[in-house]
Protein backbone atom coordinates (compact mmCIF):
# COMPACT_ATOMS: atom_id res chain seq x y z
CA UNK A 1 0.00 0.00 0.00
CA UNK A 2 1.55 3.39 -0.69
CA UNK A 3 1.66 5.64 1.63
CA UNK A 4 0.07 8.31 -0.70
CA UNK A 5 -2.77 6.38 -1.58
CA UNK A 6 -4.93 8.32 0.71
CA UNK A 7 -3.64 12.00 -0.68
CA UNK A 8 -4.77 10.81 -4.42
CA UNK A 9 -7.87 9.14 -2.98
CA UNK A 10 -8.51 13.00 -1.24
CA UNK A 11 -7.79 14.23 -4.39
CA UNK A 12 -10.31 12.60 -6.05
CA UNK A 13 -12.94 13.06 -3.59
CA UNK A 14 -12.67 16.86 -3.70
CA UNK A 15 -12.39 16.92 -7.44
CA UNK A 16 -16.19 17.41 -8.22
CA UNK A 17 -16.76 20.03 -5.57
CA UNK A 18 -13.98 21.51 -7.86
CA UNK A 19 -15.85 20.88 -11.16
CA UNK A 20 -19.34 22.19 -9.30
CA UNK A 21 -17.33 25.60 -8.22
CA UNK A 22 -18.72 24.99 -4.63
CA UNK A 23 -15.38 24.70 -2.87
CA UNK A 24 -15.70 27.25 -0.33
CA UNK A 25 -11.87 26.95 1.41
CA UNK A 26 -7.94 28.78 1.10
CA UNK A 27 -10.20 32.01 -0.63
CA UNK A 28 -8.03 34.54 -1.36
CA UNK A 29 -8.38 38.05 0.59
CA UNK A 30 -6.56 41.03 -0.99
CA UNK A 31 -7.61 43.63 2.12
CA UNK A 32 -7.25 43.67 5.82
CA UNK A 33 -9.21 42.10 7.77
CA UNK A 34 -12.47 44.98 7.78
CA UNK A 35 -15.94 44.29 8.22
CA UNK A 36 -15.67 44.83 4.25
CA UNK A 37 -13.25 42.62 2.83
CA UNK A 38 -12.03 42.18 -1.37
CA UNK A 39 -11.59 38.66 -2.51
CA UNK A 40 -11.27 38.64 -6.27
CA UNK A 41 -12.16 42.13 -7.07
CA UNK A 42 -15.27 42.20 -5.48
CA UNK A 43 -16.44 43.77 -1.76
CA UNK A 44 -17.73 41.43 0.42
CA UNK A 45 -19.24 42.11 4.11
CA UNK A 46 -16.61 39.64 6.28
CA UNK A 47 -18.90 37.89 8.33
CA UNK A 48 -16.06 34.46 9.03
CA UNK A 49 -13.56 36.71 11.02
CA UNK A 50 -12.46 36.76 14.19
CA UNK A 51 -11.72 39.47 14.56
CA UNK A 52 -14.48 40.59 16.90
CA UNK A 53 -13.17 43.68 18.29
CA UNK A 54 -11.98 45.19 15.03
CA UNK A 55 -8.55 45.72 16.18
CA UNK A 56 -6.30 43.87 13.28
CA UNK A 57 -6.35 46.70 11.26
CA UNK A 58 -6.59 49.40 14.10
CA UNK A 59 -3.85 52.43 13.78
CA UNK A 60 -2.87 51.81 17.09
CA UNK A 61 -1.57 48.35 16.64
CA UNK A 62 -0.40 48.80 13.33
CA UNK A 63 1.81 51.47 14.82
CA UNK A 64 3.24 49.24 17.31
CA UNK A 65 3.72 46.53 15.54
CA UNK A 66 5.62 48.46 12.97
CA UNK A 67 7.85 50.02 15.82
CA UNK A 68 8.84 46.66 17.04
CA UNK A 69 9.86 45.40 13.35
CA UNK A 70 12.30 48.81 13.77
CA UNK A 71 13.54 48.15 16.97
CA UNK A 72 13.83 44.11 17.07
CA UNK A 73 13.74 43.13 13.23
CA UNK A 74 11.46 40.74 12.09
CA UNK A 75 12.39 37.19 14.22
CA UNK A 76 13.92 36.09 16.93
CA UNK A 77 15.88 33.56 15.48
CA UNK A 78 15.32 30.69 18.35
CA UNK A 79 13.11 29.47 21.27
CA UNK A 80 12.18 31.69 23.84
CA UNK A 81 14.53 29.34 26.18
CA UNK A 82 17.76 30.12 24.42
CA UNK A 83 18.79 33.41 22.63
CA UNK A 84 14.88 33.69 21.77
CA UNK A 85 13.51 35.92 24.74
CA UNK A 86 12.69 40.02 23.87
CA UNK A 87 11.98 42.14 26.84
CA UNK A 88 8.54 42.92 25.00
CA UNK A 89 7.50 39.34 25.65
CA UNK A 90 8.34 39.71 28.82
CA UNK A 91 6.41 43.06 29.37
CA UNK A 92 3.73 41.01 27.63
CA UNK A 93 3.43 38.14 29.83
CA UNK A 94 3.19 40.63 32.33
CA UNK A 95 0.62 42.22 31.52
CA UNK A 96 -1.41 39.11 30.61
CA UNK A 97 -0.76 38.40 34.08
CA UNK A 98 -1.82 41.36 35.97
CA UNK A 99 -5.41 42.04 33.77
CA UNK A 100 -5.77 38.41 33.87
CA UNK A 101 -5.29 38.27 37.79
CA UNK A 102 -2.92 35.46 38.12
CA UNK A 103 0.77 34.85 39.01
CA UNK A 104 2.27 34.54 35.68
CA UNK A 105 1.69 33.70 32.09
CA UNK A 106 4.20 32.45 29.33
CA UNK A 107 3.19 32.91 25.37
CA UNK A 108 3.69 31.02 22.93
CA UNK A 109 3.88 31.49 18.85
CA UNK A 110 -0.07 30.13 17.80
CA UNK A 111 -2.83 29.28 19.82
CA UNK A 112 -2.96 25.72 18.22
CA UNK A 113 1.06 25.20 20.49
CA UNK A 114 -0.34 26.39 23.52
CA UNK A 115 -2.85 23.87 24.06
CA UNK A 116 -0.81 20.83 22.38
CA UNK A 117 2.41 21.79 24.67
CA UNK A 118 0.58 22.33 27.99
CA UNK A 119 -1.34 19.49 27.94
CA UNK A 120 1.07 16.79 26.49
CA UNK A 121 3.27 18.07 29.26
CA UNK A 122 1.00 18.20 31.98
CA UNK A 123 -0.43 14.79 31.18
CA UNK A 124 1.69 11.68 33.39
CA UNK A 125 0.55 7.97 33.11
CA UNK A 126 -1.13 8.70 36.18
CA UNK A 127 -3.31 10.95 35.23
CA UNK A 128 -6.30 11.89 32.97
CA UNK A 129 -8.09 14.32 30.89
CA UNK A 130 -11.61 14.70 31.07
CA UNK A 131 -12.90 16.58 27.58
CA UNK A 132 -15.83 17.82 26.45
CA UNK A 133 -16.76 15.99 22.73
CA UNK A 134 -16.65 19.32 21.12
CA UNK A 135 -13.49 20.62 22.02
CA UNK A 136 -10.90 22.27 20.11
CA UNK A 137 -8.83 20.12 18.07
CA UNK A 138 -5.68 21.58 19.37
CA UNK A 139 -7.03 20.30 23.16
CA UNK A 140 -7.65 16.44 21.74
CA UNK A 141 -4.53 16.60 19.78
CA UNK A 142 -2.63 17.63 23.12
CA UNK A 143 -4.56 15.86 25.45
CA UNK A 144 -3.12 12.52 22.75
CA UNK A 145 0.31 13.59 23.20
CA UNK A 146 0.48 13.40 26.88
CA UNK A 147 1.06 10.18 28.56
CA UNK A 148 -1.93 10.45 30.29
CA UNK A 149 -5.86 8.43 29.68
CA UNK A 150 -8.58 10.86 27.89
CA UNK A 151 -12.10 11.02 28.35
CA UNK A 152 -14.63 12.65 26.41
CA UNK A 153 -18.14 13.67 27.83
CA UNK A 154 -21.07 14.43 25.56
CA UNK A 155 -21.15 18.12 24.91
CA UNK A 156 -22.10 20.17 27.45
CA UNK A 157 -23.52 17.11 29.65
CA UNK A 158 -22.86 17.72 33.42
CA UNK A 159 -23.91 14.13 34.50
CA UNK A 160 -21.77 12.57 31.84
CA UNK A 161 -19.06 14.70 32.98
CA UNK A 162 -20.29 13.42 36.58
CA UNK A 163 -20.04 9.66 35.68
CA UNK A 164 -16.72 9.70 34.19
CA UNK A 165 -15.04 11.78 36.83
CA UNK A 166 -16.84 8.93 39.68
CA UNK A 167 -15.75 5.73 37.71
CA UNK A 168 -11.88 7.17 38.48
CA UNK A 169 -9.36 5.63 40.63
CA UNK A 170 -9.17 8.66 43.48
CA UNK A 171 -5.72 8.23 43.21
CA UNK A 172 -5.33 9.60 39.69
CA UNK A 173 -4.82 13.01 38.68
CA UNK A 174 -8.03 14.83 37.08
CA UNK A 175 -7.95 17.47 34.73
CA UNK A 176 -11.01 19.11 33.15
CA UNK A 177 -10.81 20.86 29.75
CA UNK A 178 -13.28 22.63 28.28
CA UNK A 179 -13.46 25.52 25.90
CA UNK A 180 -15.11 28.52 26.81
CA UNK A 181 -16.93 29.34 24.06
CA UNK A 182 -17.53 26.96 21.27
CA UNK A 183 -15.74 28.20 18.17
CA UNK A 184 -18.59 26.14 16.27
CA UNK A 185 -21.75 26.67 17.45
CA UNK A 186 -21.26 29.83 18.93
CA UNK A 187 -22.69 28.20 23.01
CA UNK A 188 -20.98 28.41 26.26
CA UNK A 189 -19.26 25.65 28.54
CA UNK A 190 -21.25 25.90 32.01
CA UNK A 191 -18.25 26.58 33.67
CA UNK A 192 -20.10 27.12 37.12
CA UNK A 193 -21.28 23.60 36.98
CA UNK A 194 -17.90 22.19 35.98
CA UNK A 195 -16.36 24.10 38.71
CA UNK A 196 -18.96 22.68 41.23
CA UNK A 197 -17.72 18.66 40.02
CA UNK A 198 -14.03 19.65 40.32
CA UNK A 199 -14.54 20.75 43.56
CA UNK A 200 -16.26 17.73 44.02
CA UNK A 201 -14.04 14.89 42.82
CA UNK A 202 -10.95 16.91 43.44
CA UNK A 203 -10.14 17.64 39.94
CA UNK A 204 -8.41 20.51 38.06
CA UNK A 205 -9.81 23.21 35.19
CA UNK A 206 -8.29 24.43 32.37
CA UNK A 207 -10.43 26.69 30.69
CA UNK A 208 -9.97 27.48 26.32
CA UNK A 209 -10.93 30.93 26.30
CA UNK A 210 -9.72 31.69 22.61
CA UNK A 211 -13.46 33.10 21.76
CA UNK A 212 -13.91 34.71 25.14
CA UNK A 213 -11.07 36.98 26.02
CA UNK A 214 -11.81 40.37 25.08
CA UNK A 215 -15.40 39.50 24.72
CA UNK A 216 -17.25 38.35 28.16
CA UNK A 217 -16.88 39.31 31.63
CA UNK A 218 -17.27 43.37 32.55
CA UNK A 219 -13.68 43.85 31.60
CA UNK A 220 -13.05 41.42 28.97
CA UNK A 221 -11.00 38.82 30.45
CA UNK A 222 -13.75 36.24 29.62
CA UNK A 223 -15.78 33.54 30.54
CA UNK A 224 -14.29 32.87 33.71
CA UNK A 225 -15.17 36.58 34.58
CA UNK A 226 -18.85 36.22 32.69
CA UNK A 227 -19.74 33.51 35.08
CA UNK A 228 -17.90 34.48 38.51
CA UNK A 229 -16.16 31.96 38.72
CA UNK A 230 -12.24 32.86 38.11
CA UNK A 231 -10.78 31.46 40.94
CA UNK A 232 -12.00 28.49 40.68
CA UNK A 233 -10.11 28.11 36.99
CA UNK A 234 -6.51 26.43 37.32
CA UNK A 235 -5.17 27.41 34.12
CA UNK A 236 -6.77 30.13 31.69
CA UNK A 237 -5.74 29.69 28.03
CA UNK A 238 -6.05 32.73 25.37
CA UNK A 239 -5.19 33.41 21.96
CA UNK A 240 -3.88 36.80 20.06
CA UNK A 241 -5.41 35.81 16.95
CA UNK A 242 -9.06 36.71 17.79
CA UNK A 243 -9.88 39.97 19.73
CA UNK A 244 -6.13 40.87 20.22
CA UNK A 245 -5.60 41.15 16.58
CA UNK A 246 -2.50 38.97 15.84
CA UNK A 247 -0.68 35.78 16.20
CA UNK A 248 0.19 33.86 19.03
CA UNK A 249 -1.23 32.99 22.61
CA UNK A 250 -0.78 32.59 26.71
CA UNK A 251 -1.62 30.13 29.54
CA UNK A 252 -2.03 31.53 32.79
CA UNK A 253 -1.96 30.70 36.31
CA UNK A 254 0.02 30.17 39.41
CA UNK A 255 3.63 30.65 38.96
CA UNK A 256 4.70 26.91 40.04
CA UNK A 257 2.82 25.82 37.53
CA UNK A 258 3.32 28.33 34.32
CA UNK A 259 7.15 28.03 35.09
CA UNK A 260 7.14 24.34 34.90
CA UNK A 261 5.38 24.94 31.69
CA UNK A 262 7.94 26.81 30.14
CA UNK A 263 10.84 24.41 31.14
CA UNK A 264 8.82 21.58 29.66
CA UNK A 265 6.17 22.21 26.56
CA UNK A 266 7.91 21.31 23.69
CA UNK A 267 6.04 23.67 21.69
CA UNK A 268 7.61 26.48 23.49
CA UNK A 269 11.53 25.44 23.90
CA UNK A 270 11.22 24.06 20.84
CA UNK A 271 9.38 26.71 18.68
CA UNK A 272 10.92 30.23 17.47
CA UNK A 273 9.79 32.89 19.50
CA UNK A 274 6.88 34.94 18.86
CA UNK A 275 7.75 37.80 16.41
CA UNK A 276 8.37 41.11 18.09
CA UNK A 277 5.24 42.32 15.58
CA UNK A 278 3.08 40.21 17.48
CA UNK A 279 4.22 40.69 21.09
CA UNK A 280 4.21 44.03 20.60
CA UNK A 281 0.38 44.26 19.06
CA UNK A 282 -0.94 41.96 21.67
CA UNK A 283 0.77 44.06 23.76
CA UNK A 284 -0.87 47.43 22.16
CA UNK A 285 -4.59 45.44 21.40
CA UNK A 286 -4.72 44.50 25.33
CA UNK A 287 -3.98 47.81 26.50
CA UNK A 288 -6.90 49.27 24.27
CA UNK A 289 -9.00 46.52 25.74
CA UNK A 290 -8.14 47.94 29.61
CA UNK A 291 -9.56 51.45 28.51
CA UNK A 292 -13.00 50.87 28.11
CA UNK A 293 -16.35 48.83 27.09
CA UNK A 294 -16.69 50.64 24.29
CA UNK A 295 -15.97 48.32 21.50
CA UNK A 296 -17.22 44.95 23.37
CA UNK A 297 -20.37 46.51 23.83
CA UNK A 298 -20.94 47.87 20.27
CA UNK A 299 -19.95 44.02 19.66
CA UNK A 300 -23.01 43.10 21.83
CA UNK A 301 -25.11 45.27 19.95
CA UNK A 302 -24.19 43.89 16.89
CA UNK A 303 -24.13 40.57 17.97
CA UNK A 304 -27.49 40.79 19.56
CA UNK A 305 -29.09 42.66 16.73
CA UNK A 306 -27.93 39.65 14.36
CA UNK A 307 -28.96 36.66 16.78
CA UNK A 308 -32.69 38.08 16.79
CA UNK A 309 -32.70 38.61 12.85
CA UNK A 310 -31.45 35.46 11.81
CA UNK A 311 -33.95 33.95 14.08
CA UNK A 312 -36.83 36.16 12.60
CA UNK A 313 -35.93 35.20 9.23
CA UNK A 314 -36.57 31.29 10.45
CA UNK A 315 -32.64 30.03 10.55
CA UNK A 316 -31.29 27.79 13.18
CA UNK A 317 -28.55 29.27 14.90
CA UNK A 318 -28.55 26.24 17.71
CA UNK A 319 -27.73 27.44 21.36
CA UNK A 320 -25.44 30.50 19.95
CA UNK A 321 -24.64 33.15 23.26
CA UNK A 322 -22.08 34.78 21.68
CA UNK A 323 -20.52 36.50 18.73
CA UNK A 324 -20.31 33.10 17.11
CA UNK A 325 -23.69 32.46 15.18
CA UNK A 326 -24.15 29.21 13.56
CA UNK A 327 -26.92 28.53 10.79
CA UNK A 328 -27.69 24.90 10.79
CA UNK A 329 -28.37 23.95 7.31
CA UNK A 330 -27.91 20.03 6.96
CA UNK A 331 -25.58 18.33 4.44
CA UNK A 332 -22.08 19.35 3.70
CA UNK A 333 -22.62 19.41 0.06
CA UNK A 334 -25.75 21.71 0.85
CA UNK A 335 -23.56 24.02 3.36
CA UNK A 336 -21.03 24.53 0.58
CA UNK A 337 -23.35 25.76 -1.81
CA UNK A 338 -24.73 27.87 0.29
CA UNK A 339 -21.61 29.36 1.09
CA UNK A 340 -20.84 29.84 -2.32
CA UNK A 341 -23.91 31.41 -3.24
CA UNK A 342 -24.02 34.05 -0.25
CA UNK A 343 -20.23 34.85 -1.48
CA UNK A 344 -22.35 35.59 -5.30
CA UNK A 345 -24.76 37.82 -3.15
CA UNK A 346 -21.55 39.76 -1.54
CA UNK A 347 -21.42 38.27 1.78
CA UNK A 348 -17.93 36.17 3.14
CA UNK A 349 -19.08 33.59 5.21
CA UNK A 350 -17.55 29.65 6.47
CA UNK A 351 -19.05 26.44 5.84
CA UNK A 352 -18.13 23.89 8.67
CA UNK A 353 -19.07 20.29 8.04
CA UNK A 354 -18.17 16.93 10.07
CA UNK A 355 -16.43 15.89 11.80
CA UNK A 356 -16.15 19.58 12.92
CA UNK A 357 -19.92 19.27 13.37
CA UNK A 358 -21.84 16.44 13.70
CA UNK A 359 -23.07 14.51 10.63
CA UNK A 360 -26.28 15.85 8.96
CA UNK A 361 -25.73 19.55 11.42
CA UNK A 362 -23.22 21.16 8.42
CA UNK A 363 -23.49 25.12 9.07
CA UNK A 364 -22.48 28.08 7.76
CA UNK A 365 -20.73 29.73 10.74
CA UNK A 366 -21.10 33.53 11.00
CA UNK A 367 -18.99 35.94 13.02
CA UNK A 368 -19.37 39.40 13.95
CA UNK A 369 -16.99 42.68 14.80
CA UNK A 370 -17.39 45.54 16.93
CA UNK A 371 -16.79 47.52 13.42
CA UNK A 372 -19.63 46.38 11.58
CA UNK A 373 -22.65 49.29 10.91
CA UNK A 374 -25.94 48.61 10.82
CA UNK A 375 -25.63 48.85 6.96
CA UNK A 376 -23.30 46.16 6.90
CA UNK A 377 -25.27 43.95 9.19
CA UNK A 378 -28.42 44.64 6.97
CA UNK A 379 -26.68 44.23 3.52
CA UNK A 380 -26.12 40.42 4.96
CA UNK A 381 -29.20 39.63 6.25
CA UNK A 382 -31.02 40.62 2.82
CA UNK A 383 -28.28 38.38 1.53
CA UNK A 384 -29.08 35.46 3.87
CA UNK A 385 -32.71 35.99 3.06
CA UNK A 386 -32.71 35.20 -0.67
CA UNK A 387 -30.45 33.03 -0.60
CA UNK A 388 -32.25 30.75 2.38
CA UNK A 389 -35.03 31.03 0.46
CA UNK A 390 -33.59 30.04 -2.54
CA UNK A 391 -31.77 26.84 -1.14
CA UNK A 392 -35.10 26.42 0.80
CA UNK A 393 -33.20 26.63 4.13
CA UNK A 394 -35.97 29.02 5.46
CA UNK A 395 -39.59 29.65 3.36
Amino acid sequence: MDVFRKCVDFAERSQPLLDAAVYPYYRVISSAQDPVVIHQGQELVMLGSNNYLGLANDPEVKEAAAMATALYGTGCAGSRLLNGTLDVHVQLEQHIAKFMGREAAVTFATGFQVNLGVLSCLLERSDIAFLDSLDHASIIDGARLGFGRSHKFRHNDMADLEKKLAAAAPDKGKLIVVDGVFSMEGDLAPLPEIVALTQKYGARLMVDDAHGLGVFGENGRGTPEHFQVEADVDLIMGTFSKSLATVGGFVAGDADIIQFIKHNARTEIFSAAPPPASAAAALKALEIVERGPERRKQLWENTEFMQRELRGLGFDTGDAASPVIPIVIGGDIEAFSFAIELEKEGVFANPVITPAVPAGRSMIRTSYMATHTREHLERALEAFARVGKRRGVIV
